[in-house]
């Protein structure tokens, strides 16, 4: 029986054998953010009154990559979602299939190219494990200048903590999260902000209520 420890290695590997990294990483907890844009679905319905659309995922990772410190130009981002395997499709997101509709698939707007990947959390290891141990790995890539970094905060944000503890000064790293978290070795933004413009939430429509 493998260990958990060599899972994970094996993920490593095969994100390796895909990949060929570029500047620019987002790292997202595919069921956490889908979550997060649930949840401000019903809030802001309640509050508006009116229907909220489904989050549309390529303004969402634009506004991830522009909080992330990424401007105009022709750059070029990867886009990586872990997911809980037999959770292919997410709820409150278009595109929602992960492995149908997003995975090899990319975009190309005023800020670059982005390039989609799905990758699933296996049996015997844990999103945590294979999340923390991921990001480890984006920070040890030379090529890699900017990884934006989107886990459940309430669940391991001290994993992520720790796997940051000793990550290149060079490099920009971006931790989102609901609410500001303990510091650590990274820059800080707000997640629901991001989510907020991708559901079509204006502010003038909060500031008036």
């Amino acid at each position: 029986m493998q260990s958990e420890y060599n899972i994970v290695n094996l993920h490593i590997k095969k994100m390796n054998e895909q990949q060929q990294w570029r500047e620019n990483v987002i790292l997202a907890d595919a069921e956490y953010i889908d979550k997060v844009a649930f949840n401000l679905i019903v809030n802001f319905e309640r509050m508006l009154g009116r229907r909220i659309p489904q989050a549309d995922m390529a303004r969402w990772a634009d506004c991830i990559a522009l909080d992330g410190g990424i401007r105009e130009g022709n750059n070029a981002i990867q886009v990586i979602l872990v997911y809980d395997k037999g959770r292919e499709e997410l709820e409150n997101f278009t595109p929602s299939g992960l492995t149908a509709d997003l995975d090899g698939k990319a975009f190309k707007d005023h800020l670059g190219e982005f390039e989609f990947s799905a990758l699933p959390v296996e049996d015997m290891v844990d999103k945590e494990h294979l999340f923390c141990d991921a990001l480890m790995h984006l920070c040890s890539q030379k090529g890699i200048k900017r990884i934006m970094a989107i886990p459940d905060a309430e669940k391991y944000y001290d994993g992520v903590r720790r796997a940051l503890k000793d990550a290149d000064d060079e490099k920009r790293i971006t931790v989102f999260a609901m609410q500001p978290m303990p510091g650590g070795n990274f820059r800080q933004e707000i997640l629901g902000y991001s989510l907020m413009n991708a559901l079509g939430i204006k502010g003038e429509e909060v500031i008036e209520r």
